[in-house]
């Protein structure tokens, strides 16, 4: 049986190295969050102040897989 994740919103506080980032979740907690494959692959640039869905394991609540980041009405993309 697949492995149950939680899908949470959260804002990046913090870039770190090798496509790590402090990630500020909406229910206040801090987690470090990595770049998915996906984003990775498509050369998709996350930056300090984004919104971003964040995938959260339920055994290990501390770090968490970007999987997708949201529209900012400041970017023209």
């Amino acid at each position: 049986m697949k492995e149950q994740k939680w899908i949470h919103e959260g804002l990046i506080t913090e870039s770190l190295t090798n496509g790590m980032f402090w990630v500020r979740l909406d229910n206040k907690d801090l987690i470090i969050g990595y770049v998915s494959g996906n984003i990775r692959h498509s050369f998709i640039r996350i930056l300090p102040g984004d919104k971003v869905k964040i995938e959260v394991s339920r055994y290990n609540s501390t770090r968490g897989r970007i999987i997708y980041r949201l529209r900012n009405k400041y970017y023209k993309d």
